[in-house]
């Protein structure tokens, strides 16, 4: 084989199902972890993990088999991986393909930090909500508290 002739590894292409591109670096697993795969009804979960980005530098890049993502999923991502792109594959083609775009406003997907807030008492059964105050990083505003929450205190719900 020629020095200077590069190998690449081929990820197979997907039938149906969804492409998760421009995670950020590293942030695979814990797409797995939100989307509870792999698990016994999926078939094929592919991940590339720290590869080359032109757009972010690293990047992580998840294809899922026959599974499309709705919207609270996709939201979840959007805390760990504000930068995504969701493409939507049917018969081996992108028919749809968008970035993902963190709301202005989360409910139920995370939990205050702050061991005092409201939403942190077991007898007062209170949805946690926030508020988007930056979107790349994600950082967030609890809603009763007003305590700030980091993209780092984010992930770590997540792990």
């Amino acid at each position: 084989m020629d020095k200077l002739k590069k190998s690449e590894l081929k990820i197979k292409a997907i039938e149906n199902g969804t492409v998760i591109d421009h995670i950020t670096a590293n942030g695979a697993l814990h797409i797995l972890k939100i989307l509870n795969l792999p698990n016994s009804e999926t078939k094929n979960v592919t991940i590339a993990m720290n590869v080359s980005s032109k757009e972010i530098g690293r990047k992580d890049i998840l294809k899922i088999e026959n599974r499309e993502l709705d919207s609270e999923e996709i939201n979840q991502i959007a805390l760990i991986a504000p930068k995504a792109t969701i493409n939507i594959i049917r018969d081996y083609k992108p028919v749809k393909k968008e970035k993902i775009i963190l709301p202005n406003k989360i409910t139920g997907l995370i939990k205050c930090t702050n061991s005092k807030c409201i939403t942190n008492n077991i007898n007062e059964p209170i949805t946690p909500k926030f508020t988007v105050v930056e979107k790349y990083p994600p950082v967030v505003r609890c809603h009763y508290c007003e305590k700030l929450i980091k993209t780092e205190d984010i992930e770590k719900q997540f792990e």
